[in-house]
């Protein structure tokens, strides 16, 4: 579990599908190996996309716990992201720790939303060894905010104004260190605005791209 494989594994899908180059879209950790393949695979990239994403770790492990009690969630809540984002939990916690931190996650969710975000949760295969693993080594001081100068493609930062993990500033702070980066800041939406907010997120994808092929960045 490297960044060097993570890239490297990305790259390989790449040529496989018989892209020369391709538009990658990084969300939440997802983002880390996005930027990662920004700085590694440059000559590869057209258009990088952000989706509440960070360019550092301790945002995760430092500042959202202080996020959720500026807020005003519970201790028991903000102790829980303390120790769900510095892997201080066993594999079996990870599902109910997941669901406890749902509001922080989620906060504008609607009823009609649930089924598919059930479904897609039924879906996903968690691997909480590997979650532990990255937070308590793989991930433990990682950062590339100093190297974000680097990276020259169209880029779109996009997140949920109340996503507790990467709050707005952390996104302004990112897209002002990125060349022409784009930000886009969706209301009522937190960790998740493709989910809470499909239609205002896809229509800012959509835009970027378009902007970004006509070279109006």
């Amino acid at each position: 579990m490297t960044m060097e494989n993570l890239t490297a594994d990305a790259d390989a899908l790449r040529q496989t599908l018989g892209f020369e180059k391709w538009a990658v879209l990084g969300h939440s950790f997802g983002g880390y190996v996005a930027l990662e393949y920004a700085l590694r695979y440059p000559q590869n990239l057209s258009h990088l996309l952000l989706v509440d994403t960070g360019a550092e770790n301790r945002w995760a492990q430092e500042k959202a716990p202080e996020e959720l009690a500026k807020r005003g969630f519970s201790p028991d809540i903000v102790n829980l992201a303390r120790r769900f984002f510095n892997g201080q939990i066993e594999p079996n916690e990870m599902f109910p720790a997941l669901m406890k931190l749902g509001k922080a996650y989620n906060p504008h969710i609607g009823p009609s939303q649930i089924p598919h975000m059930l479904i897609t949760g039924l879906q996903t295969k968690l691997q909480p060894e590997a979650f532990i693993y990255g937070e308590t080594h793989f991930l433990r001081g990682w950062t590339v905010m100093n190297r974000l100068g680097e990276i020259k493609v169209p880029t779109l930062v996009i997140a949920g104004r109340e996503d507790f993990i990467y709050p707005p500033e952390h996104q302004e702070e990112l897209a002002a260190r990125i060349p022409n980066a784009r930000l886009v800041i969706i209301d009522r939406a937190g960790h998740n605005p493709h989910d809470e907010q499909p239609t205002e997120t896809l229509k800012a994808v959509r835009e970027f791209l378009a902007d970004a092929n006509l070279g109006n960045t």
